[in-house]
């Protein structure tokens, strides 16, 4: 007996379900693709919103920071010591047999995640101190009157928090001496481990 052919109808549904499966595939790899676009969209955004927390976070410690140097300064107004020798001084100040705080801990740096701040120093002590991070910030204008040094800074780095105008000789020379580990302090951050 001769092999029976199938029916016409039956060839006809065969090739259409070969083309639905070629379109569910294709359309398939679309959304694959689309997926991934958005995923990689969302990262970037989250990406730049995490920038943006740890930026907020680096002007509120840079603050605290600049308000706790301004506040120790003016415990003992007509002094010529100004400004502590390390930054556990902020802590409690060595200068008053009672406690005295300026600061309630210490901050680490929010842009690096460590303890490594660059201090800046006159006559061995800190006036003012900055990020060690060289990323470039999100925020560059609109800062608070009292951040409007900040104004303009091309890296963290730039953003310097400290009391009143600090020369930018003090500023370079205790970055050298920070990196190099050959400040007053017991390490180049003026912390003591």
């Amino acid at each position: 007996m001769p092999p029976r052919s199938a029916p016409a109808h039956s060839v006809v549904r065969g090739a259409r379900r070969a083309r639905q499966r070629g379109y569910t595939y294709l359309l398939l790899l679309f959304a694959v693709a689309a997926m991934g676009l958005l995923t990689g969209i969302a990262a970037e955004s989250w990406t730049t919103l995490a920038q943006r927390e740890r930026e907020a976070e680096l002007l509120f410690v840079g603050n605290q920071y600049r308000e706790a140097l301004r506040r120790y300064d003016e415990a003992l107004p007509g002094t010529d010591l100004r400004g502590p020798a390390r930054l556990e001084e902020l802590l409690r100040d060595p200068r008053f047999p009672d406690t005295r705080r300026y600061l309630r801990q210490l901050y680490a740096d929010p842009v690096t995640g460590r303890f490594d701040w660059v201090l800046v120093r006159e006559g061995g002590r800190i006036v003012g101190l900055h990020s060690r991070s060289t990323q470039t910030p999100l925020k560059s204008d609109e800062f608070l009157a009292r951040d409007n040094a900040l104004r303009g800074g091309k890296t963290y780095a730039d953003w310097l928090f400290g009391r009143g105008a600090i020369s930018p000789a003090s500023t370079k020379a205790s970055a050298g001496a920070a990196s190099a580990g050959t400040g007053a302090a017991d390490s180049p951050n003026g912390l003591t481990r």
